[in-house]
């Protein structure tokens, strides 16, 4: 049905190269033309996660129609703007910290680590961002990440895990409330050394049937796409490859979206030309929509007897160093001010280490 799939694609938020936006870190790139492809990729696939989230998967978007404000709140997200939460200006900037100066190309695994970071300061959505370790999804883990109780209380923790079966989700007995944290899942994986390995070709196209998914960061060597979709053996994806200029909000907050949503009909590739590091995302808005996925994967992905794409276990590995639900460093400033120097960057960063250890 094209023109489903039409408004489909238009419903989606599409980033693309800008130009013309403030220098990044003051002095650097005022385009990311030529290097920021899969961090506009990384944009895309968190973008339709907040959709789902705010406006649900049905949503459609519509040309010159008055929109939701919170449509509006999630597009200013992404603003190529240091204030932004998820610009290409605080994404560029964290990458700094994964080992990638800014203006160098990001790979799969590299976007989510920096999404997982920068959604700690947006209190707004408040997500719980879980990245796969050794592709390896643990349930144990992210369900103790998606139900930690709000972070000013270290007491509550214990509270709240003990005393949850017996009073019901949503209160503990130190009189903190707790609720699931909306899930984004990505899992970056490796399917094949220089090209797919047509063994995991048909659970990979079992993952976009899934209602949780966000489609998958993958592409060729340095060229990104976001893919949403298959038709027989061709992937359907949204291309960042556009250089527009740069968009603000307006005085009263609204966003000229025009040029953020592909209204053309959408690009195909065959499977077998994608490249094997590829990352998948998923979204669960409840704990029962994280639970429905691990069925799915049960059924639909590890049921086959050859290679798996990925493994899904119910328990932390005990050869693994204990899990700890990464939290917000704890600092007065916003994420934006916080990272934007390179020595602020460093200082964020040993925050981090010191948390994890």
């Amino acid at each position: 049905d094209k023109s489903k799939l039409l408004l489909d694609i238009s419903a989606r938020l599409w980033f693309t190269y800008r130009r013309k936006f403030s220098p990044i870190g003051g002095t650097g790139p005022s385009s990311d033309a030529g290097w920021g492809c899969m961090l506009r990729c990384g944009q895309m696939m968190l973008a339709q996660a907040l959709i789902c989230r705010h406006l649900g998967r049905d949503w459609q978007w519509e040309k010159h129609k008055k929109q939701p404000e919170e449509y509006h709140r999630i597009l200013r997200c992404f603003l190529d703007r240091k204030d932004c939460c998820y610009s290409i200006h605080q994404m560029a900037q964290m990458g700094v910290g994964e080992g990638k100066s800014i203006g160098e190309w990001f790979g799969p695994n590299t976007v989510a680590q920096v999404l997982k970071k920068l959604a700690l300061f947006d209190e707004w959505n408040s997500l719980a961002v879980y990245v796969s370790m050794d592709n390896t999804v643990v349930i144990e883990d992210i369900k103790k990440m998606c139900w930690s109780p709000p972070q000013s209380s270290s007491m509550a923790h214990s509270s709240v895990h003990l005393h949850r079966s017996a009073l019901g989700r949503n209160q503990s007995t130190a009189g903190f409330c707790t609720s699931w944290k909306p899930l984004l899942l990505i899992i970056p994986l490796r399917l094949g050394i220089n090209h797919i390995n047509p063994v995991y070709i048909d659970a990979f196209k079992e993952c976009f049937k899934m209602p949780q998914s966000l489609g998958v960061l993958g592409g060729k060597p340095n060229n990104a796409y976001y893919f949403i979709g298959f038709l027989g053996n061709e992937l359907i994806y949204l291309d960042p490859h556009t250089t527009q200029s740069f968009v603000d909000s307006e005085e009263n907050g609204t966003v000229d979206d025009e040029s953020f949503h592909c209204q053309q009909a959408p690009h195909r590739m065959k499977i077998m030309n994608l490249d094997p590091s590829v990352a998948l995302g998923f979204f669960c808005n409840e704990e029962c929509d994280f639970d429905n996925w691990c069925s799915l994967v049960q059924k639909e992905i590890l049921k086959q007897q050859s290679l798996r794409m990925f493994e899904l276990v119910q328990k932390h590995p005990p050869h693994w160093p204990p899990f700890i639900p990464p939290t917000k460093p704890e600092v007065t400033t916003t994420g934006a001010e916080l990272i934007e120097s390179t020595d602020k960057l460093f200082e964020l960063e040993e925050e981090f280490e010191i948390l994890s250890v």
